[in-house]
């Protein structure tokens, strides 16, 4: 059944579910309600009535839900109490095994976290994001001027994922007949193994990124013996911080500037399009005024929100909201949730491209581990949309998107799209 559009019937009576459960039954982690786009209605009722919520069965173990903005916020800046760190877990509800556990910057703690993202910050300073505009423009550019018109085609493959991995390629000065490895690698490092999946066992999975180990640490032994370069793999294998890592360190560190560049991008990229098809008054607003463009990018970014949690582990015993969180416990940060919250964002279910503060959303993190790229992010998805505007008077959705299995990485596998001929 995994991948198929099930019936309106159907999804309806899975949220409704959501009305009757008792809370202590609540797995909102659970990503079947994440490939059903039915979760929604399990955070509002968690945000009203339990805010900090424990579940003690789940595919994942045991673990804390905080479901409000201003808590996760509390939270995600709390580091003497809350962790990061890999050695612990790590950043997402999914445990790893101990032995398959790899460090990077964002499952580190202060101060070595700070080391190491400095290492790779000056990619993302406003003189080096001008240069790499030109770059994503001539390429955006290329990409639709390709695409085909009046046949349906996928959206997410030809546009989202092709323009996030040829980014990806440029960042790493990787070899570009190879880029779409990156998509592939990105992909298996956040996939659940299963008979749906993408691999079937964890085996596989760590074969594949045992795959993408190697190929980087060939790349690695160029930079190293090349002067320093305005790429990452450059600009880590000279940084102080970063030139001596371990192989777990280092492909942990790739495995994040990989998911970071690519998920995040791609599926707001995705996300955008299928927004304005659920919101034609405002398609029309930005094909009338493309200056809202401004706003209309941090509103896609909060309305699709395509990390849906980041996780901590509590250091020690700490009471949170009247709660008892106990040394070792698992708390799960929903950003997802947080960008819905009535308390903190007007209308936080209205999709509205001119919103008065559209950058009060939770989508890149908060605090130290706010993400690194981005201003990068926001620059790729506001110059494909300033050709978009410029070449098509629409771009029409012709089916439902077919949803990630993951209560991680919130994303659209297929789009079918059409533009008019």
């Amino acid at each position: 059944m995994h991948g198929t559009i099930e019936s309106t019937a159907k999804l309806d009576a899975l949220r409704e579910r959501a009305t009757s459960l008792p809370l202590e039954q609540f797995d909102p982690g659970d990503p079947e309600l994440f490939r059903t786009d039915t979760f929604w209605p399990y955070f509002n009722r968690l945000r009203r009535e339990d805010p900090v919520h424990y579940c003690k069965d789940s595919m994942f173990g045991p673990y804390w839900s905080v479901t409000r903005y201003n808590d996760i916020m509390e939270i995600e800046t709390n580091h003497s109490v809350f962790s990061s760190a890999s050695a612990l877990g790590g950043i997402t509800i999914r445990d790893i095994d101990p032995d398959l556990r790899r460090e990077s910057f964002i499952s580190m703690d202060p101060p070595r976290h700070a080391a190491q993202r400095k290492t790779v910050a000056p990619m993302f300073t406003p003189t080096h994001l001008d240069n790499l505009a030109l770059n994503i423009r001539t390429r955006s550019a290329e990409c639709l001027d390709n695409l085909p018109r009046g046949e349906v085609f996928d959206w997410v493959d030809r546009v989202s994922i092709e323009l996030t991995t040829q980014m990806l390629a440029v960042l790493f000065d990787f070899p570009w007949e190879d880029r779409r490895k990156l998509t592939r690698w990105s992909d298996i490092a956040t996939t659940i193994p299963g008979p749906d999946g993408l691999v079937a066992t964890e085996d596989e999975r760590q074969a594949e990124l045992t795959e993408c180990a190697g190929y980087f640490a060939r790349l690695w032994k160029e930079r190293i013996e090349q002067p320093p370069k305005s790429d990452l793999l450059s600009m880590m294998a000279h940084g102080a911080a970063t030139r001596d890592m371990d192989a777990k360190n280092f492909l942990g560190n790739l495995v994040l500037l990989i998911v970071g560049g690519n998920d995040t991008t791609r599926n707001t990229m995705s996300g955008s399009i299928y927004a304005l098809s659920q919101h034609p008054e405002q398609y029309r607003k930005l094909r009338e005024n493309p200056a809202l463009l401004d706003s209309f990018v941090p509103e896609v970014i909060r309305w699709q929100t395509p990390l849906a949690h980041m996780r901590r582990t509590a250091l020690s015993d700490f009471e949170f909201r009247g709660k008892q969180i106990k040394k070792g416990d698992k708390v799960v940060m929903w950003y997802v949730s947080g960008n819905r919250d009535e308390e903190a964002i007007e209308k936080p279910y209205d999709f509205i491209i001119d919103r008065a503060r559209p950058r009060t959303h939770l989508s890149f993190g908060f605090g130290i581990h706010r993400c690194v790229g981005l201003r990068l992010a926001e620059l790729q998805l506001k110059i494909i949309w300033e050709e978009i505007l410029k070449r098509f008077d629409h771009i029409d959705v012709v089916g439902e998107p077919k949803r990630v299995y993951s209560s991680f990485v919130k994303g659209l596998e297929t789009l079918p799209v059409k533009i008019a001929a």
